[in-house]
């Protein structure tokens, strides 16, 4: 890049260095002479249209006519450079003692094309015509004197100005166009080798630009080594800021950086790329990032020490960036604090299981139909080593998490290392495939983890309090919520622990053969459950259901369609009437109907009027007894429990009665 302010620096030189010969040669001549050295030094045919003036007031200098700089030959969307003229003038006390001190630059209208073709090459990279036999050039050269600016005449600019120019940038290989118009510009550079001074305004695409800047060596950038560089760029609502060295032979950066990008959608669109709809807490609306960087030549950066706002995901980072395969390549390690990726399951907000949505984003059995947005996993690619304080999935949550997720080719892979879930842990992996439409397969061991917010997050059940120990391999593809339940498959097995089942009663359904032992209020106490299951097209089949209780046993088995959240289920629960914890009354009950208000039903033909009663009695007396331990009394003979229970109330009472009277 560096070649197009060399290109228009030789420009000045060639018109200064006929400065003295315009009153004794004709202005075409002139005109010739200048067109050859500029070819000869460059490769590029310059043209000078009109003539050539030498000015004398108010400024000793040159004027030129149109000047033009052709294209790299193999370009066909016109000349590299054009502008309406040029006007340069000079100190002529420097130029008495032999120096070129340029006090003033203008160029008019320049209107400048860079280009860079399939195979990657730029229109700006020149090369000089070969020498001809005999060691004689093919055409008169200029013979400047060797100096850090790759052999330039070292000169001064006091300041150069461009008024209403544009730049075009073409890349035939992405397609990317971006247009710079109305520029207006200053530049500075009081000596040749110190800095200088950059200031520019305008519009890319439509938009506002603004650019402040200094080189703290011109000479050693035109020369292509590193320069300090400080940079600060505003482009619409975005910002840049760069603070540090900057080179082009080869393109290298290395310093502070610091970066604000307000809706990023509208930033890709200037530059000519296809917006990418970011999920909220990736970047949608708003990135900030700073930190230290390095820029290779092949476009690759380094940043360490970093810290990078996503929306409002704080994340400090440490990690590479590159362009090997034409599109991103991040590997990082991220450090975060609590992480809000709810967008990224279209989570925004629960449809609650067999309730009613407003609108057309839920279906009939609660799960949401509105259409998943995967697109940012095929945005990139990389491997990420993550530590979160937590994250939130909008339908899971996750406490403290070490993980490291994959993204390659539209597919993420987490390997969950270490992850606090529910009041337990959980370790496996989750992949979620957005290569084909979107698909997402878990394979997940749980330990200890409270069943009652998990299954309240991912499907708003309440009905079971207990802790779990639970393994599970699921699949499930579809663009929605409800297309990824109805086409769930898999096996798991899974243990609870002590707990509640909340809505059903079974032991005041087998004490009264009452269905009324449902609803608010009513719950099923037990010590244990255990099962296996296998998920089929989104209905989950179980023969195995094993529950203990205080009172009860009770096996299970039957459907739940978790695509339909409905059941058909059948729970036979069995009284333990007898002092070894066996058995006597059995009544299956059916659980049918929508999860969220499911139906209960007794199977009365299985039991015998003597039966019946005596499992009542048997029951009831197992129950009293629990009561009467709970309450620590003990019936007299030919006394009920509800007797005994009364008349330690009375004599409870009647000690409370004498304390207050001592």
């Amino acid at each position: 890049m560096r070649w197009l302010f060399r290109a228009l620096a030789l420009v000045v030189l060639i018109a200064l260095s006929l400065g003295g010969a315009l009153l004794l040669i004709p202005s075409k001549k002139i005109a010739q002479i200048a067109e050859a050295r500029f070819e000869a030094a460059t490769g590029r045919k310059m043209t000078l249209s009109g003539s050539v003036h030498a000015t004398i007031w108010p400024q000793l200098g040159v004027r030129t006519g149109p000047v033009e700089i052709a294209n790299a030959d193999w370009s066909k969307d016109g000349p590299m450079l054009s502008a309406k003229g040029l006007q340069i003038g000079v100190d002529p006390s420097a130029l008495i003692g032999g120096e070129i001190r340029v006090s003033k630059v203008d160029v008019l209208s320049p209107n400048i094309l860079l280009e860079r073709r399939k195979d990657g090459t730029g229109n700006w990279e020149v090369t000089p015509p070969a020498t001809v036999t005999g060691g004689q050039s093919a055409s008169p050269s200029p013979s400047p004197s060797p100096g850090k600016g790759g052999g330039m005449t070292a000169f001064s600019l006091d300041k150069a100005e461009i008024s209403d120019g544009s730049v075009r940038w073409i890349d035939h290989a992405s397609g990317q166009r971006l247009a710079l118009t109305g520029l207006d510009a200053s530049l500075a550079l009081p000596s040749f080798d110190g800095p200088a001074n950059l200031d520019l305004t305008g519009q890319a695409n439509g938009k506002a630009l603004k650019v402040n800047g200094t080189l703290g060596s011109f000479a050693s950038f035109l020369a292509g080594d590193p320069a300090p560089t400080d940079l600060a760029l505003t482009l619409d609502a975005s910002s840049i800021g760069f603070k540090g060295t900057f080179g082009t032979a080869p393109l290298a950066a290395k310093g502070a950086l610091t970066a604000s990008v307000k809706d990023p959608t509208a930033l890709a669109a200037i530059f000519g790329q296809t917006p990418r709809d970011l999920p909220k807490g990736l970047g949608s609306d708003t990135i900030t990032a700073k930190g230290d960087v390095t820029l290779g030549a092949d476009g690759a950066m380094q940043l360490r020490g970093g810290k990078l706002t996503l929306d409002g995901n704080a994340l400090s980072v440490a990690g590479d960036l590159s362009f090997a395969k034409g599109k991103p390549r991040i590997d990082a390690q991220i450090d975060a604090g609590a992480l809000d990726l709810s967008a990224l399951t279209g989570a925004s907000g629960k449809a609650g299981a067999g309730g009613s949505s407003s609108g057309s984003g839920s279906g009939a059995s609660g799960w949401s139909t509105t259409p998943i947005d995967a697109s940012g996993l095929r945005a990139l690619d990389g491997k990420i080593a993550l530590d979160a304080s937590s994250i939130d999935f909008g339908t899971a949550k996750l406490g403290p998490t070490k993980a490291q997720i994959t993204i390659e080719n539209g597919r993420a892979v987490a390997d969950l290392r270490q992850v606090s879930a529910y009041g337990g842990s959980v370790t496996g992996q989750v992949v979620a495939n957005a290569r084909n439409g979107f698909s997402a397969s878990a394979d997940l061991v749980a330990k200890g983890v409270s069943m009652q917010p998990l299954l309240t997050d991912l499907a708003d059940y309440t009905r079971l309090d207990a802790k779990a120990d639970l393994a599970v391999k699921l699949l499930a593809s579809g663009n929605s919520e409800a297309a990824l339940a109805r086409s769930l498959s898999g096996s798991g097995n899974v243990a609870f622990g002590k707990g509640a089942l909340e809505g059903l009663d079974l032991v005041g359904m087998l004490r009264t053969l009452d269905l009324n032992y449902v609803g608010e209020g009513a719950k099923t106490i037990f010590d244990q459950i255990t099962a296996s299951f296998t998920i089929a097209n989104g209905v989950l089949s179980n023969d195995d259901l094993a529950l203990k209780a205080p009172l009860l046993s009770a096996a299970g088995k039957g459907r739940v369609d978790i695509g339909a959240q409905s059941l058909d289920y059948t729970v036979t629960p069995t009284a333990l009437s007898k002092a070894d914890g066996t058995g006597g009354l059995k009544v299956p009950l059916s659980i049918t109907g929508p999860w969220a208000k499911p139906k209960f039903g007794l199977d009365m033909k299985a039991l015998s009027g003597d039966k019946v009663d005596a499992a009542k009695q048997d029951l009831k007396a197992k129950a009293e007894a629990e009561i009467a331990k709970k309450l620590g009394i003990t019936p007299q003979e030919g006394q009920s429990t509800e007797d005994a229970a009364k008349q330690k109330l009375k004599e409870e009472a009647a000690k409370g009665l004498l304390k207050l009277f001592k």
